[in-house]
């Protein structure tokens, strides 16, 4: 196949088999499906014209997945950009014609995340012609993982599953498990979080270490549909570490922090159900972690000897490892109180 960007080639993940229960679902960059998609549906309805400013906050693997659709379907593109994206990246975008301006250096989720939403805000206020991609927010954003999911129902027919990711913007583990269990309603969900999130109330824990990008959230995310979760996971970064560094040493994946997170969520999660398969969402590779994780190497724990603190509920909860039986329930209502 010849495809029209590179977009379209880069979006398609690689199945990798780990063990005999385990899978890695391999993107080079995950959220160029949800971009396509959301860019192209908008240009569909008429929400959004061909040449106009599409803006969100990204702490890294969205900004260029709308940089890319950006590129593809003839917008402008700017964003507002974490502390975590790397110089690397953020020349990419530039080249690629986005306008990237970088929040002050901050040392927790909550601060990084509230100075980037309030930066949108202003810029929107300044440039009404602008369009907010809201990528925490609109659902639009789940459309792209369908297909996805109809990928996995052609690998895997018949084969009880479970889908390991981590929750982030919701948009990911969402899009792929409604699709799935459209036809299999069967297929389990396992979430993985960092401690400071407000997503599965964790934000009274605050993990020293360092951020996991992208997979937690100091603010409500519409696009969060908590019934979808059988089981929630909380690492904190030595753990999230040690799962990408094993990933690397075991298999030879080079991928990013929450794919590690998400390895050691679902090594765990396949010793107590050995009858399905367990899905691993690697969402992108490790480039961006150099420094910060796999110089680090040395630092990493044994995978084989950590296992989590089963609590019962959020409030339970300890670091540096939590897993909870979320059992599809919906977002307790005193969340949504106190977010209001």
């Amino acid at each position: 196949m010849i495809h029209p960007h590179i977009a379209d080639a880069l979006k398609v993940p690689d199945l990798v088999r780990l063990t005999d229960g385990l899978v890695l679902l391999r993107f080079e960059s995950m959220k160029i499906y949800s971009a396509l998609a959301a860019v192209r549906r908008l240009l569909d309805r008429g929400t959004v014209r061909p040449g106009q400013t599409l803006i969100d906050s990204s702490s890294g693997i969205y900004a260029y997945a709308l940089a890319l659709a950006c590129h593809r379907y003839g917008m402008r593109c700017h964003i507002v950009a974490s502390t975590t994206v790397d110089t690397t990246t953020r020349a990419q975008l530039e080249i690629l014609g986005a306008t990237v301006e970088q929040v002050a250096p901050s040392q927790n989720l909550g601060l990084d995340q509230e100075l980037r939403v309030r930066r949108v805000k202003e810029i929107l206020a300044e440039r009404p012609d602008c369009h907010w991609m809201r990528q925490y927010h609109d659902d639009v954003h789940y459309l792209g993982y369908h297909e996805v999911a109809d990928r996995i129902t052609a690998a895997f027919p018949g084969r009880p599953l479970t889908v390991v990711g981590g929750v982030g913007s919701g948009a990911s583990t969402g899009g792929v498990v409604e699709r799935l269990r459209a036809t299999d309603p069967s297929v389990r969900l396992v979430g993985v979080q960092p401690f400071g999130s407000v997503t599965f109330g964790s934000q009274d824990h605050h993990d020293p270490e360092a951020i996991i990008a992208g997979i937690g959230s100091s603010i409500v995310f519409d696009n969060v549909r908590h019934h979808l979760y059988d089981a929630v996971h909380w690492l904190d970064f030595t753990h999230a570490m040690s799962g990408t560094v094993a990933l690397l040493r075991e298999h030879a994946v080079f991928a990013g922090l929450s794919t590690g997170a998400g390895y050691l969520a679902a090594t765990y999660e396949a010793r107590g159900h050995p009858d399905r398969l367990h899905l691993v969402i690697g969402a992108d590779t490790g480039h961006r972690y150099v420094d910060r994780v796999f110089a680090r190497h040395a630092e990493a724990l044994d995978p084989a000897a950590l296992k989590p603190v089963e609590v019962a509920a959020p409030e339970e909860m300890t670091m540096p490892w939590s897993r909870m039986a979320w059992q599809r329930a919906a977002c307790p209502a005193r969340w949504k109180e106190r977010a209001a």
